[in-house]
């Protein structure tokens, strides 16, 4: 006799505050048979936090074709998935998207929940418009890379989204600086966390804010778009 087949959930987890885990969140990870996630030891100690107990298979940008493929034939075997990440809505910047395509290829049954994300409340709280925004994620390592497609990025008219790490966040802006001119942005980091912080205001005063100071935690970089140039200083 042919199993039913399951489903895979893809659950946000917590970006920082444990409060976030949403009640539908925790059901789910509660319900499944299987949670696959980037870093056994991470998501292990989130489950443990939440008092739930389950089979913890790791996938990541390494083995994330192998582990997409075993994730399917669980749920075609009749098992529950959950995929999680190490921190906000799976696929955002992180291999998810590889299990997305081989469930949807494999015609089966996919739920998206709803929740934590970095992008979405650094951009509402930026200051910035939000009515159109575009999300690049992790801009190239190397400067010309990065400069490069900074200027193809250069004409949009929406809200420009970045994520980056601590230490390369000075150089990021250095080089928006030099490509987009002094536009107004903001720098946020730790979002939801104890020393969540906004930097608002031109690109060159936000660097001037960080210079020679070493920025640490989770960063999302937010650029206004080509229509939204420094505001000059009202005449009292």
């Amino acid at each position: 006799m042919q199993e039913t087949p399951g489903t895979i959930y893809l659950v946000p987890t917590p970006i920082g505050n444990m409060g976030d885990v949403t009640a539908r969140a925790a059901e789910v990870l509660a319900s499944v048979d299987l949670v696959a996630c980037e870093d056994t030891r991470n998501s292990g100690g989130l489950l443990k936090k939440l008092d739930i107990k389950k089979k913890l298979i790791s996938y990541h940008e390494f083995n994330e074709i192998d582990r997409a493929q075993k994730l399917v034939d669980a749920v075609r075997g009749g098992q529950s998935v959950a995929v999680i990440t190490d921190g906000g809505s799976p696929g955002i910047s992180d291999p998810a998207y590889r299990v997305v395509r081989a469930a949807i290829d494999a015609k089966l049954n996919l739920v998206a929940l709803p929740g934590p994300c970095a992008i979405i409340p650094a951009l509402t709280a930026s200051g910035l418009p939000t009515d159109r925004f575009f999300f690049e994620g992790f801009l190239p390592n190397k400067s010309a890379a990065r400069e490069k497609r900074l200027t193809e990025l250069e004409t949009l008219p929406h809200t420009l989204i970045f994520y980056e790490s601590p230490h390369r966040v000075h150089k990021s802006l250095a080089a928006m600086l030099e490509v987009y001119g002094d536009r107004n942005a903001c720098l946020a980091r730790e979002i939801s966390k104890k020393f969540e912080q906004f930097i608002r205001g031109p690109l060159s005063e936000i660097i001037e804010t960080i210079d020679n100071r070493t920025v640490k935690g989770e960063i999302v970089l937010i650029v206004a778009g080509t229509g939204m140039r420094r505001k000059k200083p009202s005449i009292e």
